[in-house]
């Protein structure tokens, strides 16, 4: 089979009018997440030498980024993405200047805290507005095929996030990397913004129309993987403050990047293959299975005693990544609520950033306890338990059916837990 009909399913999906802008868009939007914070923990911590406090900074960024997603997610449904986008930028842009201002000019200590937190905040998840978009635009047969690509856009990302960001604050300034990862997500969210032709119809409240109750969006299947996306995200936030900490304790700190790199190569080469894959099973067979297999996969952390083992490992690790976002976003969009599509992807991603939270605080308690070889216990022992919670919810995801989408002038009120 040649490479151009393997690779047919993907070139179908930019026949849909619109899509190279609306992708290439949202990529450049999405930049910033793999170089906000990572570039946190470089900034902080050469300002400090504390890896400890530099993780706790990223981890308060990730925490509000992560829970700011489903109130963003939950105005764009209503009022549409261009307009809550361009407001949700400029909040970006102010709130991430701020923040390195604080770092740099030796503000106190407390203050970096809100800032960062606020700069989180500002950010809504651009890959949930792009999945909703190419779920708006292509029957659920194609679904698989584009939720797979973006999954390959987000580790393309952090292939190329990751290495950029360390380069630039250990060879320019500490600096550089954390605002460059903001001025590429404000071009891109307003790019993206300005792609009006290709965004979901809103879904506005209409007075008198009954309302749906606040937690109807959170459905047995979206805890699960909500919940199991807490501990895969615990493994992302690990592995950026233990990387740079072992790259350094190896005295090469410039290629903790491309170290980090290499598990979104495999995570990249694993997403395009499940994207070209019809696989047998549920939904939530799928699901379960590539969880596990991420369980698994992960453990090869155990075994990092030196920078080329570490490649080695990562690449292997990596590989199981995508499948289990894919798996998950797609379990998701198939059970999903009327009008509430961006606000649910949205879900998903507060349960990989409160991980992250999580993962980036323990990792830089563990860095300087035990030094960074023995924190890979960390990430492994996350990855195990994203394994054994997807078991666990597995009795929760039995198929109900896909719930109706309404037409757009029906109207629902989008639920968030209060």
């Amino acid at each position: 089979m040649s490479p151009r009909t393997l690779f047919a399913p993907y070139t179908r999906l930019f026949a849909v009018p619109g899509a190279r802008a609306f992708t290439l868009a949202g990529w450049f939007a999405r930049l910033p997440a793999p170089m906000l914070g990572l570039g946190a923990v470089l900034l902080v911590e050469g300002e400090t030498g504390s890896y400890g406090l530099a993780g706790a900074v990223s981890g308060v960024l990730a925490l509000a980024y992560g829970i700011a997603g489903p109130q963003w997610g939950r105005a764009m449904d209503r009022r549409g993405q261009g307009r809550v986008l361009r407001l949700a930028m400029a909040g970006f842009a102010v709130t991430g200047i701020a923040f390195v201002v604080a770092v740099v000019a030796d503000a106190p200590t407390w203050t970096w805290f809100p800032l960062a937190a606020a700069a989180g905040a500002s950010g809504p998840n651009i890959g949930s507005l792009v999945r909703a978009r190419w779920s708006a635009a292509l029957e659920p047969d194609g679904r698989q095929t584009a939720y797979a690509f973006e999954a390959v856009a987000d580790e393309v990302t952090f292939v190329l996030g990751p290495p950029l960001v360390t380069l630039l604050a250990t060879l320019v300034a500490p600096p550089v990397g954390f605002l460059t990862g903001v001025v590429t997500g404000t071009v891109g969210g307003l790019w993206l913004a300005a792609q009006r032709e290709t965004e979901p119809p809103p879904r506005p409240l209409v007075a008198g129309a009954p309302r749906r109750r606040r937690g109807a969006v959170l459905t047995p299947s979206l805890l699960v993987v909500v919940v199991a996306y807490v501990a895969v995200g615990a493994l992302f936030g690990a592995l950026d403050v233990v990387v740079v900490g072992f790259a350094e304790e190896e005295g090469v700190p410039a290629l903790s990047g491309a170290a980090l790199a290499v598990f979104a190569l495999g995570s990249l080469v694993a997403g395009l293959a499940y994207g070209l894959a019809r696989l047998p099973g549920t939904m939530a067979a799928r699901f379960v299975g590539t969880a596990v297999a991420f369980g698994l996969a992960a453990q090869l952390l155990w075994g990092v005693g030196s920078l080329p083992v570490l490649i080695g490992c990562g690449f292997l690790a990596g590989l199981t990544i995508a499948p289990v976002l894919v798996a998950g976003t797609s379990l998701v969009e198939s059970r999903v609520a009327p009008g509430v599509l961006t606000e649910s992807l949205a879900w998903t991603i507060t349960g990989l950033t409160i991980g992250v939270t999580a993962g980036s605080a323990l990792a830089g308690a563990a860095v300087d306890a035990w030094g960074a070889q023995e924190a890979f216990a960390v990430p492994a022992v996350a990855a195990a338990l994203a394994a054994l919670l997807a078991l666990a919810g597995a009795p929760l995801l039995r198929e109900r059916g896909r719930v109706p989408q309404a037409s757009p002038a029906a109207t629902v009120e989008p639920g968030v837990a209060g």
